[in-house]
This record gives C-alpha cells, structure tokens and sequence, in this order.
C-alpha cells in the first residue's frame, strides 16, 4: 500500500478523552484534507482502544485517507488498519510486517539519527519519521532535529519521509521544502478551536509554489 503525500494528523490526548469528539474532530480532520490519521492514545482501556480504532478505521476507508495505529501491531490487525507506527522502544519491522502483512504500511521513529533513518529503510519501514524539529507541547523532551538533519534523511533514502514536532502552518512550508512527504501534527491539528481549518492550513503547504516531494 502507498504512502501519500499530505498531512498525517495524529490524535492527541485531549481529543482522545471523549469518544463523540474523537469521531468529530478526525471526520473534520479529513475534510481539511488530512492523507493520514494515526490513533495515538496511551489513557483508553483496551476495549475502548478497540472500539475507537474501529470507528477511526471506518472513518478513513470512507473518505480514502490512510489509518495507523500507534504502536500497536496487534490492535492495527484486529481492526483492519492500514498500519502501524512504531518508536523507538516498540516491537520491530520484521515483528509487525509477519503480523499485518506485506502491504502494510509501516512507519519508524528516527529522532534526529541519520543512522536510524538508513536502518529503518534497510529493515523494511514503509516510512520514516524526523524530528523534534522544532517546540512541541506532545513531547517537549524529545531529542531535537533540524531542518539539515531532514535534509540528510532525504538524502539518506528514497522512502517517504515524515517531519513531526512543533510544526505549524507557518513554518511548514520550509519542512516540505527541506523534503518532508508528509507533515505530523498532533496539537496544531486536533487542540485547534477549528481542527477543519487547522488540517486546511497544513495542507496548504504541500501547495506552495516551488515545493518539493521526495525524489522520482
């Protein structure tokens, strides 16, 4: 399966708490424009994890956006997701491809680590994923990148590249001229007052005139 190009929206912790807005704010999410959606939720229970990736499944078949579940390989197959991501301390590519599939889509976190970025490649990810690269409210802690250490990921490999942490509308632009496929935002995407809107405005990046995809 495709990785698309576009905004990778990944739910955040406060849409989460409530199922009724989960379902609203990922459904205006996909009207923004939004290619993909991961359910990231570490406070749920099993069951509701389920029954929410259930519903979250469903919402992106219908409107032909791709569905990942975060770090989960078991929860993505029970569901019928598209895929996975996984960090740095979850099971491994080969694990999760004899889990789901050959046509899975397979995501790995690479913080700032050019070395990490040609692993994930050589193990088999569908993607990989760069950053901090700028503040985040998700993971403030986490290693930071830059836009170079991006630049040397799309140098690095062929595979689509994912830029996430602290990215906004306004800087967006610079990332997918640095050669980021695909944008992750959590916060600025699902704790936005207009999360349509917000998924409109990180769209509007892939759009801006001279932009660059990953190469031919």
């Amino acid at each position: 399966m495709s990785v698309p190009r576009g905004l990778y929206a990944i739910t955040s912790a406060a849409v989460c708490a409530d199922e009724a807005r989960l379902r609203a704010a990922v459904t205006a999410a996909l009207q923004g424009g939004a290619v993909m959606i991961q359910y990231r939720d570490k406070q749920a229970s099993a069951p509701q994890r389920q029954t929410r990736a259930e519903m979250l499944a469903r919402l992106c078949r219908a409107a032909g956006a791709r569905f990942i579940v975060n770090d989960a390989p078991e929860l993505a197959a029970a569901v019928g997701a598209d895929g996975v991501h996984l960090g740095r301390s979850d099971a491994g590519v080969d694990a999760a491809r004899e889990l789901l599939g050959a046509g899975a889509i397979i995501g790995v976190s690479c913080g700032p680590d050019v070395a990490r970025v040609r692993a994930g490649a050589a193990a088999g990810a569908d993607y990989v994923a760069v950053g901090r690269l700028f503040a985040s409210t998700t993971k403030p802690d986490a290693p930071g990148a830059t836009l170079a250490d991006l630049r040397a990921a799309r140098a690095a490999t062929r595979l689509p590249l994912c830029a996430i942490g602290g990215i906004t509308p306004g800087n967006a632009p610079a990332v997918v001229a640095a050669g980021a496929d695909l944008i992750a935002a959590v916060a600025g995407v699902f704790d936005a007052e207009d999360v349509g809107a917000a998924a409109a405005a990180y769209t509007a990046a892939f759009h801006f005139p001279n932009q660059k995809g990953s190469p031919a």
